[in-house]
């Protein structure tokens, strides 16, 4: 069987490692590289480590409007399917790249796999959500990391289809644990729960210059280390509102897969807007502080290991002082084996 994958963004292809690897096993797959993310910090070197394929085609749309962007990818996407003619198309997360992809299939009446379906954050000004709303809805196949994700789809008249398989980052991050050496570390001279990590990249945080102002601001008042590896959004942002972090805070480029997981795990506390990484905190036994209103990986919260404080100056400085989980993290993100289920069910 021909499967056609469509990636586009960093979390994408950390999502896509251990998938790919199954599927292969008993079937054919043809990569499909949208280029959202396109610089080697952010694409080239994800590949390498997680040992992904090379891509078979790499479309490179690059930045861009949610329309254009979006649109042009929904062209060539297409193109290539008509040229392939797969049995099925393979999405993930919530992207422009995921819709593109999504979207084309359908049109094409070729069968979708969605990994990682039933997302809902219920905030619509999230763009991510309307691609999640509308992939879900248009999709065959819809694998389901948790048990919230599939009862968010019932709600939405979505039956048929629906697998609970578990969380392939999950997977990921017990296959890249062991390669994660404190390297990362030794060159940054930061030691074991010595640092906070903090990542800001969504639109929400980096767009409004007074935002960024105050969430870079409460992470100066932290009085201790702070290591922020800056997405390419917001160091755009940064400079263009002005904004210079305090002397305690260390600017760094992106960092590979296995140098933030090391970051992560040798954290005192994260601070981030990152979906992924709120929940590889939480697997790592982490503290975790969300600079978010809501979050889809609510199982986090519940268990009390993630703190939700949105981009308040005053409430992410009483985090970092005051938040300290304790007790069990349940393991509702199923047992590291999701990417055999979805390679099964396809």
């Amino acid at each position: 069987m021909k499967i056609v994958t469509v990636v586009g963004a960093r979390p994408q292809f950390v999502k896509a490692a251990p998938v790919s690897q199954q599927v292969r096993k008993a079937h054919t797959e043809v990569l499909l590289h949208t280029g959202q993310h396109y610089d080697y910090l952010m694409s080239e070197v994800f590949f390498r480590e997680l040992g992904i394929p090379a891509p078979d085609y790499n479309l490179g749309v690059g930045s861009g409007g949610h329309g254009q962007q979006t649109g042009e990818m929904l062209a060539r996407i297409e193109e290539v399917l008509l040229q392939e003619r797969p049995a099925g198309v393979l999405v993930y997360g919530d992207t422009n790249s995921t819709l593109a992809g999504a979207l084309a299939a359908a049109k094409l009446h070729i069968p979708v796999a969605h990994v990682e379906a039933g997302l809902r954050s219920f905030n619509r000004e999230m763009p991510e959500e309307i691609n999640r709303v509308l992939s879900d809805h248009i999709s065959d196949l819809l694998f389901c990391p948790t048990a919230t994700a599939a009862a968010n789809l019932a709600r939405e008249g979505i039956a048929a289809g629906v697998h609970q398989v578990g969380d392939v980052m999950y997977d990921a991050v017990r296959q890249g644990l062991a390669a994660a050496t404190r390297q990362v570390l030794e060159r940054l001279g930061l030691a074991p729960r010595g640092y906070l990590l903090a990542t800001i990249h969504r639109p929400s945080n980096t767009d409004d210059p007074a935002v960024l102002a105050e969430i870079v601001g409460a992470l100066g008042d932290a009085g201790e280390t702070v290591v922020l590896p800056a997405h390419p959004r917001t160091q755009k942002a940064l400079r263009a509102a002005g904004v210079v972090p305090a002397a305690n805070v260390r600017l760094t480029e992106p960092v590979s897969y296995l140098d933030m997981l090391a970051l992560e795990r040798d954290a005192r506390m994260v601070l981030t807007d990152s979906g992924g990484v709120q929940k590889e905190a939480y697997w790592l036994g982490v503290p975790c502080v969300t600079l978010r209103g809501e979050t889809e990986w609510v199982e986090t919260v519940e268990a009390g290991w993630n703190l939700l404080v949105g981009n308040d100056r005053a409430r992410i400085a009483a985090a970092v002082h005051g938040f300290r989980p304790a007790g069990e993290r349940p393991p509702v993100f199923g047992d590291g084996h999701a990417s055999e289920r979805i390679a099964e069910l396809l």
